[in-house]
């Protein structure tokens, strides 16, 4: 299933809503008026942001739609309607350009007030689009006894944004680690232990020693066949509740957790529910009942299938001829356990593209046995290297762990160049918030359905659209205000609002003005790269402002507005940082 968008809300009160609402139930209300004997798709009707400066701030193209409707040239429809906008206190103008296109231009005192009261608004005037909306979210899912690579790093910098940009809309979010925990590997990891594991290793480099027993036995299990079959014997005795099974596995879970803990502290993600596949195990056999009485699977070849010709699907085969289950199972019971347990309104899984038919499958089924949660797939492309796609099989992996120490070490070489007032500790953070800003930011600038080829140069750039060209940007900031505060100690900013007379200073207003809607886009899109994009434009356009125009040595007055209009940009470009799950140094 596709990623379906969130319906736009026009709410009563506009104080705080975005522009782009504001706009839109301005131009309905005068299409409605103008119109009032004719039948209108006022919900046909909508104000967006200009795709150029040249077409003002914001555009509506809907005279064009309604031209067979109302049995009118384009043209005519936007002049008859024209009145009633160009009255309105938000505007300062309007044009009609083309066959009919309506250029909106927002008066500049208004447009101040509007961003200098968002900022200080709750949600920085951003609508709570969610409120009363649970979202279950299914993001992470590494397999355990396996360290995480940059590979992982997708799924985890992708859900994370996209479960911190939910929340600042108003959704309630439940976030789930569905660890891989029960599966085939670990039959082969299990006897491979068994037979050849390091105890000594294991208590000193965990992971290591877990991958190093999976790669060996996975390589022997391709060459023989009865080593083979005694991995899959292993899966069976441990699925099965054998003791001494149970007891190593959850040795190695263990282990695992403790480790994946480790690096999401430092990748900054959380979750509020680390839950395995082991957790729904008791659940695969009835599941697989409901479905014979449901008539939905029926016996192939020694397996049990459902077969879904009418989605125009493969089988999905949810019991093996062996008798095992296997993730669509798996994925069927959870998805029937979460539905009970939190009722949520959306299930989102992210997951990389290689499993877009198995959720399609999974979301038909579900939809067969009754469930109306509405269920949402984002995918994205894998992450490679020039040469190859990662694999712990192939061993040609670089661990995430050694990819964050390597961005850390470039970014201290670089933090200790130019920070020699700060002393080593001072240093160190700073250089551990740049380098891992620039790891995770390489990946959230691209569009998520992209395949991102890695290279280290691209990864830890500190140039460019990057994390540090917009942490620097952010330090920039705090570095005017506290000179600011050093030289006017007495100066007040609180209730400032700032003038636009400079052409920069506009500029960065009409930007901050879509801080809402870009988050509200990242929403219905699902691409966290809408927020990257944006801040790297504002950070643009900040240095534009900062270039062109003084600040501490310009007259009273225009001094104060200029630093309340740095105030805002500054809030702005921390909060969207933040929800990209990187910070925002005060210095670098």
């Amino acid at each position: 299933m596709s990623p379906q968008p969130f319906s736009i809300l026009i709410m009563s009160d506009s104080t705080q809503q975005p522009i782009s609402t504001q706009l839109t139930q301005l131009a309905r209300d005068a299409f409605q008026e103008v119109f009032s004997g004719t039948e209108l798709d006022l919900a046909s009707i909508e104000v967006v942001q200009a795709t150029s400066s040249e077409f003002g701030d914001y555009q509506c193209n809907s005279s064009l739609s309604l031209a067979k409707a109302l049995k009118r040239p384009p043209r005519a429809i936007a002049e008859a309607v024209v009145g009633l906008l160009e009255a309105d206190e938000r505007v300062s103008g309007i044009e009609i350009a083309g066959p009919g296109f309506i250029n909106f231009h927002l008066e500049d005192a208004w447009l101040a007030r509007h961003v200098n009261a968002a900022a200080a608004a709750p949600h920085m005037g951003v609508p709570q689009i969610g409120e009363g909306e649970r979202i279950l979210m299914d993001y992470g899912s590494p397999n355990i006894t396996k360290p995480l690579h940059i590979g992982h790093l997708r799924s985890h910098n992708i859900g994370s944004t996209l479960d911190r940009v939910l929340r600042f809309l108003g959704y309630a979010v439940t976030a789930d680690n569905h660890l891989g925990d029960w599966g085939t590997q670990f039959g082969i990891t299990l006897r491979g232990w068994l037979e050849s594991g390091d105890e000594d290793r294991l208590k000193h480099e965990p992971m290591e020693e877990l991958e190093r027993v999976y790669v060996a036995s996975y390589e022997r299990s391709r060459e023989d066949k009865d080593w083979l079959t005694e991995c899959r014997e292993t899966l069976v005795r441990l699925q099965s509740g054998d003791a001494e099974c149970l007891r190593i596995w959850q040795r190695f879970v263990d282990l695992s957790i403790e480790e994946l803990d480790r690096i999401y502290a430092r990748i900054g993600v959380t979750y509020d529910l680390v839950r395995g596949e082991s957790h729904y195990h008791e659940k695969l056999e009835p599941m697989v009942g409901k479905l014979i009485d449901a008539g939905l699977a029926q016996p192939s070849e020694g397996a049990l299938v459902v077969f879904l010709e009418e989605e125009k699907l493969a089988p999905c085969m949810v019991r093996k001829s062996d008798g095992g289950f296997n993730y669509a199972t798996t994925d069927l019971a959870t998805l029937e356990s979460r539905v009970a347990e939190f009722n949520p309104s959306k299930i989102i899984y992210v997951t990389d593209d290689r499993q877009k038919l198995h959720f399609q499958q999974v979301f038909a089924i579900s939809r067969r046995l009754g469930h109306t949660v509405e269920l949402i797939h984002v995918a994205f492309g894998l992450m490679r290297l020039p040469e190859a796609t990662f694999s712990t099989r192939e061993g040609n992996v670089i661990k995430l762990e050694a990819l964050l120490d390597e961005a850390e070490r470039r970014a201290g070489d670089v933090v200790r160049e130019s920070s020699t007032d700060l002393d080593s500790a001072e240093q160190a953070r700073i250089a551990a918030m740049v380098g891992v800003g620039a790891v995770k930011y390489a990946d959230l600038s691209q569009n998520p359905q992209s395949l991102v080829t890695f290279t280290w140069e691209k990864a830890l750039s500190l140039d460019g659209n990057s994390a540090p060209y917009l942490q620097y940007a952010h330090a920039r900031i705090c570095s005017v205000l506290r000179k600011f505060e050093e030289r006017f100690p007495e100066a007040d900013l609180t209730g400032v609002v700032p003038s636009l007379g400079e052409p920069t200073e506009r500029d960065i207003a009409v930007h901050l003005a879509r801080f809402p809607e870009c988050l509200v886009s990242v929403a219905e899109t699902y691409r966290p790269n809408l927020l990257a994009d944006y801040l790297f434009e504002l950070a643009g356009r900040y240095s534009r402002f900062y270039q062109n125009v003084p600040f501490l040595k310009a007259p009273e007055g225009v001094r104060e507005s200029r630093l309340r209009l740095c105030q805002l940009v500054l809030s702005t470009l921390r909060t969207g940082l933040e929800l990209l799950g990187i910070q925002a140094p005060d210095r670098i």
